[in-house]
């Protein structure tokens, strides 16, 4: 029996995606597991496996295609001696080629917009079961009978919900459902917040000035559409703290002299990131999130770090940042970077987050504000360190400063609390054995 591949969603927020590149061809046998496309979402682009088991008998949508949207069939699944019935995909929507021109794809077949209240995200949810069983793929189940990992416990990403391998990377028996709820979400009865107005379309302006038109990528429209979301829906607070890094250098000097034998070279965010865990610990009134009529208040600090990536920026998250050692954060970080840039992280790996913090330090930047990531409630922006004339022990000295500036969220951190997050950061970096006690 013919079986329709869909365009799955591989994040909650996806709606649509574009089919990057197909990694089979028509008549190649499939089995589950097996890589069959890598997709660009809104997030980032990740490779989409197989659930079942057969042969391509056609590709609907090829390589290239933008705006596919979520459901829509891409290919045919057919068993081996199979032909491929007239109707197949037939109950998809034509999607335009990558190639055709703005005016043609404008013109595409396409169904009448929702109310913009229809327009929800389609969220990861807890794999669904028909009677007690639970939807997942064979090899899903082979790898969670092998972990003994619960997959009534696992969000899946796969279509109508199931789960397949992806979603178990990193899962264990004890944390199979942490693994794939990192984000953290307003609870069920939280009411959902009222739909802004749609802003007005963006028309460019071309005043006969040489330029080149460039398209933008899933990842850069998200990009911009959270951020103004952000500045037009969050009311943002400063808060700036100069910071004295000499002793962190030193710290770092030495620990590092320490670490040679095991590889290991701890940069100055790595401490940094350590330090912002420990200070949202002590002031939990910072590590919140907003929810309509309910706060959300976490008991521990999942940090999410700004990583720019050729597409635009991403924000892979250290979790429990807290309670790791700053050797771990190191190597976690390293590897979460160099995945981030190829375009490889895991959804859990980038979605959640109970703060961020962007270092533009190395950049030269002196100071800056940051722009809140919803729906968390505060980003801490890092500036260079420089030598300033600064003040050390009632006596005028040249020390190695960085201005540090916390963004908060005023409908869930009071001015007094977010500055008392800033100055328990100040007080971590100025005396830094603390991060390593």
């Amino acid at each position: 029996m013919a079986i329709n591949i869909q365009m799955p969603a591989l994040s909650p927020t996806m709606e649509e995606g574009t089919l990057s590149k197909w990694l089979v061809k028509e008549g190649d046998t499939v089995t589950s597991g097996d890589l069959l496309a890598e997709i660009e979402t809104d997030k980032a682009t990740m490779e989409f496996e197989a659930v079942d088991e057969g042969v391509i008998g056609k590709i609907l949508i090829p390589e290239g295609t933008d705006n596919v949207k979520v459901g829509a069939v891409i290919a045919v699944l057919v068993e081996d001696g199979e032909s491929v019935p007239a109707d197949a995909g037939a109950a998809t929507q034509a999607a335009p080629k990558a190639d055709a021109p703005a005016q043609k794809m404008e013109a595409a077949s396409a169904p009448k917009p929702e109310p913009e209240v229809a327009k929800a995200a389609p969220a990861a949810s807890p794999a669904s079961a028909s009677g007690d069983r639970v939807k997942a793929s064979p090899l899903a189940r082979r790898i969670a009978a092998d972990k003994g990992i619960d997959l009534a416990g696992i969000s899946g990403t796969g279509p109508n919900g199931r789960v397949v391998k992806a979603d178990l990377d990193g899962a264990t028996p004890a944390k199979a459902a942490a693994a794939t709820q990192a984000a953290p979400s307003a609870p069920a009865s939280a009411p959902a917040p009222a739909s802004a107005p749609a802003p007005a379309p963006v028309v460019a302006q071309d005043f006969g000035i040489p330029h080149e038109a460039e398209k933008l990528s899933n990842i850069r429209k998200t990009i911009a559409r959270r951020l103004t979301e952000s500045k037009q829906q969050v009311p943002h607070i400063y808060l700036t703290v100069d910071v004295q890094l000499d002793k962190l250098l030193k710290l770092r000097a030495d620990l590092n002299s320490a670490l040679t034998g095991q590889g290991v070279k701890l940069s100055v965010n790595d401490l940094l990131i350590k330090a912002l865990a420990k200070a949202l610990i002590a002031v939990p009134k910072c590590n919140v999130q907003f929810a309509g009529d309910q706060l959300l208040k976490f008991s521990r600090a999942d940090i999410s770090v700004a990583v720019s990536i050729p597409a635009g920026l991403i924000t892979p998250i250290v979790v429990d940042a807290g309670s790791k050692s700053v050797s771990a954060i190191s190597t976690e970080m390293k590897d979460l970077g160099s995945r981030a840039k190829e375009g490889k992280l895991q959804p859990h790996e980038y979605q959640g987050g109970t703060a961020s913090i962007s270092n533009m330090g190395m950049m030269g930047i002196k100071q800056f504000e940051a722009v809140i990531n919803p729906p968390q409630a505060m980003i801490m922006a890092i500036g260079a360190g420089e030598k300033r004339p600064y003040v050390v022990d009632d006596a005028l000295a040249i020390a190695t400063v960085m201005s540090a500036t916390g963004s908060f969220d005023h409908r869930a951190i009071d001015g007094a609390d977010g500055a008392e997050l800033m100055k328990v950061f100040k007080e971590l970096v100025e005396s830094p054995l603390a991060l390593v006690a």
